[in-house]
């Protein structure tokens, strides 16, 4: 197989599709490989990984994809998934350090270009940040240095998260369901450990069982590394100290009986 003209970073989300279809009708006699790194790994877990319906998503955007252009999917998977990672590591991620995104995605990717794009010049790569990431435009490219790197949604027409949903449905797909539920992002199932306090309490609003695996998670492998490191910042009261997904909902859950006690947030 020749090597492809070009490859999108298929995340499984609204932006990295947007992005494809760009390329694909730009390019509609040019080779697409649509790279997704899944972060699931062999863990049989519905919590793990991506959300299910990303998975969903993903599939139809494919199929869709096929009918503009040349395209084809190359679908990552190795045997780990984000704690695995953690406990290979002995660090837990955090919304400075992430391991995962390294690890998982990063990676593997890269090894993936290597193999198949050996020739640097040959290859585009196209990344699906919007244009409000522009200040993330100088690292992705030295990460993928010498290969040229395209960032396609940073060029008009504009689109925002409604405008994509919108799109997305009158080609015959549905979003994914992240969305409609409020998070800013569909990644890793709505559980990213660089995400803060508010997507972590949207988590646990929306998808308390998914908030609980992972909260389970943490505190085994904090038993494990006999640490006192957390996912989450505690600011309150000055200076910085861990605070665990188990002591955050905790304190979610104080304010809400409070609420009801007294019909206001202490």
């Amino acid at each position: 197989m020749s090597q492809p003209q070009h490859v999108v970073m298929f995340s499984s989300g609204l932006a990295s599709y947007f992005a494809a279809l760009r390329v694909v009708e730009h390019h509609p006699d040019h080779e697409v490989v649509l790279l997704f790194a899944d972060v699931k790994g062999n863990n049989p877990s519905p919590h793990a990984g991506e959300d299910e319906d990303n998975y969903r998503f993903l599939r139809e955007a494919a199929d869709d994809l096929a009918t503009v252009g040349n395209t084809r999917v190359a679908w990552l998977r190795g045997d780990e998934d984000i704690w695995a990672v953690f406990r290979r590591e002995r660090f837990i991620g955090n919304t400075r350090v992430a391991p995962c995104s390294k690890e998982l995605k990063q990676k593997p990717a890269r090894e993936w270009l290597a193999e198949h794009c050996p020739d640097d010049d040959a290859t585009v790569v196209h990344i699906g940040l919007d244009w409000t990431e522009q200040h993330r435009k100088a690292a992705i490219r030295r990460a993928y240095a010498p290969r040229p790197v395209m960032f396609p949604m940073m060029a008009g027409p504009y689109l925002s998260k409604p405008d994509m949903m919108r799109a997305a449905r009158a080609r015959g797909i549905e979003p994914p369901r992240l969305y409609d539920l409020g998070m800013p992002h569909a990644n890793c199932g709505g559980f990213c450990v660089r995400s803060g306090q508010a997507q972590f309490e949207l988590l646990l609003r929306t998808m308390p069982e998914r908030y609980a695996y992972h909260e389970a998670r943490e505190q085994e492998l904090r038993e494990y590394l006999g640490t006192d490191a957390a996912i989450l910042r505690d600011r309150r009261g000055g200076g910085t100290r861990p605070l665990t997904l188990r002591a955050f909902r905790e304190r979610i859950e104080a304010a809400r009986r409070g609420h009801r006690a007294t019909g206001r947030y202490p």
